[in-house]
């Protein structure tokens, strides 16, 4: 038995009280850096000791990058300490996914059931975009409501579970009827495509499981261990996707944090989280408190500002890491300043005899704002001191000459209209808006000539690559495009911006290549949903040496030795809405206290008494979580060469 517990060596008694609950209802709440995911990993390697399958074994998280490392992390674990229990060396272990990546998985083993024509193809979100602007603009509505306005009511509300008809049903003002109408229009383009968009991965999962019992009872069955990362994050439609997953036995494992529920304006509910007991009656709850990232004077900045939020579980991080160094706080003049001091600081820390924490390299620093027009100073300051860095969020899939690669595979696979489209002018193959609008209207037999003969000629492509994806694993086949279809020769023949557009493709490839150990027709499909299906996180390159520039949103689940938290004023963090709720403002307090829990031993604070927004500076008024700090945690960082400056009246 001993020889059996070994792997809960180097967990704490809460850790280890979470890992061995392995039977019935359990809420882990785990504080920011308090292992929560080698909980989950250890609890898994406990499961599969206690007799049960791996592969019966379900964990479920929000990004493809923490599902990729669960899932490493699960499989190093459990064939490191088998103890002969598997019979040798795991390949598949659990089912370890994205929410969206298991709805996708569900619809696709049941799209006959659903009623679609094949697997269906998957929309992004310039996809669902371009659909919403056609759509309005046939209903004679485009000047009235903008289509990003539109989708993003419809998104939020296929996150709480309605479908279109329902909300057409409920429509009390000419608004909402006019996003009825262009919603139901919006569902026949996806239906004549056999396409699905982002959010129906989620709502039409859910209703397929809640309308089928037959179907609930064999994932049920499939997975009778359901475990759910970063439970606080769940929308109305996770939440009960998940409890429809749970079989009789309740075996659920939930593991979240209430003061990192930062995601309420996409639909994310603090509530689910805060009513788990109610849901599932006599679930155990462990709190893990003890963190193993942060100083102890981190840790105090971050319970400093959390406190004061009312819709929390009292919780307390501690740890028995050093004291380590004070909070910096910067008053800077305007944004030029505070970029220039970061900048500054930046390449201070980077000389070895700096500081205690000095030393470092570009990548150990991450630069955090709370709005995306914040980077634009740090960059400039940043290419000033030759510093590199990377702004996460500058999604690499959304990158014209990326996304033109990706719609010839699509487009020979699955004929989505969108991607026909734009693979058709890639490059310029004489198919003009006219005569595209036939091919995509099934009447190519009107077509005479020479255009008939360039829509043959295209036509041909398509099937070549739909062929070739049969028989080539994908990095292959994306070097076929590359050649095929012109995009190589085009992007030579361009001496400007061919080179980096290019560089990006054979990026692509590189990608690509991760799923050339599969057989080619699943490799493919598993890659293209993958793009489909990334996140900002999923842009980071983690071989990289740069500084880390991303919103605060972005950096969750991230941590760095050295974090700027920059634009502490008033109105910009926390944030101000003009209709400003309880909840709002203390969604924008947990929002800083992840700020701060990103940090490992040094945290930079910043803000500027004038800033220019929308072209015009004006005076600002330092941000409330400053105060909420004890001064004591605090120093404060002079202006080069002035000296700590007080701007008057």
């Amino acid at each position: 038995m001993q020889q059996l517990k070994n792997h809960l060596t180097g967990l704490n008694d809460a850790q280890k009280e979470a890992v061995l609950a392995t039977r019935g209802p359990l809420l882990v709440l785990a504080g920011a850096g308090a292992g929560k995911t080698r909980v989950i990993v250890h609890r898994i390697l406990e499961i599969v000791r206690g007799g049960v399958a791996p592969e019966e074994i379900l964990a479920i998280t929000f990004t493809n990058k923490a599902a990729g490392e669960m899932r490493q992390r699960t499989l190093a674990l459990l064939n490191k300490n088998d103890g002969g229990v598997l019979g040798g060396a795991l390949l598949a272990g659990p089912f370890v996914s994205t929410f969206h990546s298991l709805g996708l998985s569900i619809l696709r083993e049941n799209f006959r059931a659903l009623g679609l024509k094949r697997r269906p193809a998957i929309y992004d979100r310039a996809d669902s975009l371009r659909a919403m602007k056609e759509v309005l603009k046939s209903l004679g509505a485009d000047q009235e409501i903008e289509p990003r306005v539109a989708l993003s009511a419809v998104s939020r509300r296929k996150g709480e579970g309605v479908t279109a008809g329902e909300y057409a049903e409920a429509a009390e003002n000419h608004r909402e009827r006019l996003i009825a109408s262009a919603w139901l229009k919006y569902e026949k383009t996806l239906a004549d495509d056999s396409a699905l968009d982002f959010d129906d991965l989620l709502l039409k999962a859910e209703r397929f499981l809640h309308e089928n019992a037959t179907a609930r009872a064999a994932y049920q069955k499939r997975w009778p261990y359901v475990h759910i990362d970063e439970y606080q994050d769940t929308n109305e439609i996770q939440a009960r996707l998940a409890e429809l997953l749970v079989g009789p036995e309740k075996n659920i494992c939930a593991v979240g944090d209430i003061d990192q529920t930062i995601y309420g304006w996409r639909g994310a509910q603090i509530a689910n989280i805060l009513s788990f007991e109610k849901k599932f009656p006599g679930a155990k709850i462990v709190m893990l408190e003890e963190n193993y990232r942060s100083t102890k004077n981190i840790l105090a900045a971050a319970n400093d500002v959390i406190v004061k939020n009312v819709f929390r579980r009292e919780k307390n991080l501690f740890t028995k890491n050093s004291d380590g160094e004070l909070l910096s706080l910067y008053q800077a003049f305007d944004e030029t300043d505070e970029a220039l001091f970061i900048a500054r600081k930046i390449a201070e820390l980077m000389d070895p005899k700096a500081s205690p924490v000095a030393g470092l390299r570009p990548k150990d620093f991450a630069v955090l704002y709370r709005a995306n027009f914040q980077s634009r100073a740090v960059e400039e300051a940043l290419l000033a001191a030759n510093i590199p860095y990377q702004v996460v969020g500058t999604r690499f899939f959304e990158r014209k000459e990326v996304k033109d690669a990706l719609s010839f595979v699509r487009a020979a696979l699955y004929e989505t209209a969108p991607d026909v489209a734009r693979a058709s002018g890639v490059p310029a193959r004489g198919i003009g808006k006219v005569t595209l609008l036939k091919m995509l209207a099934g009447r190519e037999h009107e077509l005479t000539g020479a255009v008939r003969e360039k829509v043959i000629s295209f036509r041909k492509l398509l099937a070549q690559l739909k062929e070739a994806s049969g028989t080539l694993p994908p990095s292959q086949l994306m070097q076929l495009v590359m050649t095929r279809t012109g995009m190589e020769a085009m992007y030579k023949e361009d001496k400007l911006e061919g080179p980096e557009r290019l560089e990006n493709i054979r990026e692509l490839v590189t990608l690509a290549a991760r799923y050339d150990h599969q057989p080619p027709a699943e490799a493919i499909e598993a890659f293209l949903e993958s793009v489909a299906l990334a996140s900002d996180q999923d842009e980071l390159k983690e071989n990289s040496n740069a500084v880390r520039l991303m919103t605060i949103h972005a950096s969750k689940g991230l941590e760095f030795p050295c974090v700027f938290i920059t634009g502490l004023e008033e109105g910009l963090f926390p944030y101000a809405r003009e209709e400003e709720s309880e909840a709002d403002r203390e969604e924008e307090r947990r929002l800083m206290y992840v700020a701060l829990t990103r940090a490992e031993k040094k945290v930079f604070l910043s803000y500027a008494s004038y800033r220019t927004v929308f072209g015009s500076k004006t005076g600002t008024i330092p941000s409330q979580f400053l105060s909420d700090i004890s001064q004591g945690l605090i120093e404060w960082e002079a202006p080069e060469r002035l000296g700590k400056t007080i701007y008057l009246d």
